[in-house]
């Protein structure tokens, strides 16, 4: 059996994840498509840059991540209509992505959460006071964190409403003011790009944050480290990743109800946008729940999968 994983090459967690699988399972994996007999489609909106001919003539597995409704009509549902015909297995990391794609096709469709590098993300020895000095950051602060971007680019100003920056500042806004009355001030640890909007309503709203633009992975797990508080505030995601990095380095989380969330965070840790906030993280549990995934226990229902495919 031989599989080709189509990566996107945009230095995104996709091309994270094929190259984990290919160096995981080198003597199963391919470098084209003409010598696969699985053609993975994990970057699936990359799908017309393998030739039709490979398509029609290999088994195809489509991994989509999620879908945002209000932008799926036009172009993106001809893109994927178009792509249907080609596709054996439709790929999705949760439940809510195959609500989602079910009544746009009647292909199977295969739930499996994607894997995580445990030796990416992990708690350090040092102590968050120690790593907060060495960064300069506020040792006193209570420190939210989010590490992904939030705004379109077609004018670096509108909010990507799908994943939530509006409620991500609503909620940072409103433990802000609970924090005041603690005598506690509330901070906030951006990273990654386009996070203007973010940026100008915690300004509008007289917060301090800290800002690395495109920090490396052991800054990120750091980051991680540092935290009192990461808020997942999203309306759709496949992952989010955040919350499997956030279960690895014992970083207390605390999220609305998208993508795996409630495969690794409790009940208790899922908020609704526009109630109490009354989500409580749960290190332990996460950490737990997060277990069956790692490295490289979470690659063998892949395998698994595959196999059957072929036979």
């Amino acid at each position: 059996m031989k599989i080709f994983t189509l990566a996107p090459k945009e230095n995104w967690i996709c091309d994270r994840f094929v190259h984990e699988w290919n160096s995981h399972y080198s003597e199963y994996c391919v470098s084209h498509p003409k010598d696969a007999d699985i053609i993975w489609l994990l970057a699936d909106w990359c799908w017309n840059q393998i030739p039709v001919e490979y398509l029609k003539n290999k088994k195809v597995v489509a991994s989509v991540h999620h879908i945002v409704p209000e932008k799926f009509a036009g172009k993106e549902e001809l893109d994927f209509k178009a792509r249907d015909q080609f596709v054996d297995l439709y790929h999705v990391p949760c439940e809510k992505t195959r609500d989602q794609i079910t009544p746009h096709t009647s292909k199977p469709i295969w739930v499996l959460p994607f894997w995580v590098n445990g030796s990416l993300w992990h708690r350090k020895k040092e102590s968050v006071g120690e790593l907060r000095s060495a960064l300069g950051i506020d040792e006193k602060c209570f420190l939210i964190g989010s590490f992904q971007r939030d705004t379109e680019g077609h004018d670096l100003k509108s909010p990507k409403l799908e994943k939530g920056p509006d409620l991500f500042c609503d909620a940072v806004e409103k433990i802000f003011k609970e924090k005041k009355k603690e005598g506690i001030e509330a901070r906030v640890l951006l990273a990654g790009w386009r996070r203007q909007y973010v940026m100008g309503r915690l300004q509008a709203a007289g917060i301090k944050f800290y800002y690395a633009e495109l920090p490396q992975q052991e800054a990120i797990n750091t980051f991680y480290n540092i935290l009192d508080l990461y808020i997942v505030a999203a309306r759709y995601e496949g992952g989010p990743q955040a919350i499997v990095e956030c279960a690895c380095t014992e970083t207390p989380i605390i999220s609305t109800d998208v993508g795996v969330a409630s495969l690794i965070l409790p009940e208790h840790s899922i908020f609704k946008p526009g109630t109490s906030l009354s989500a409580q993280p749960d290190v332990e549990y996460a950490k737990n729940a997060v277990q069956k995934y790692l490295m490289p226990v979470g690659f063998e229902p892949y395998m698994t999968k595959f196999k059957e495919i072929i036979s």
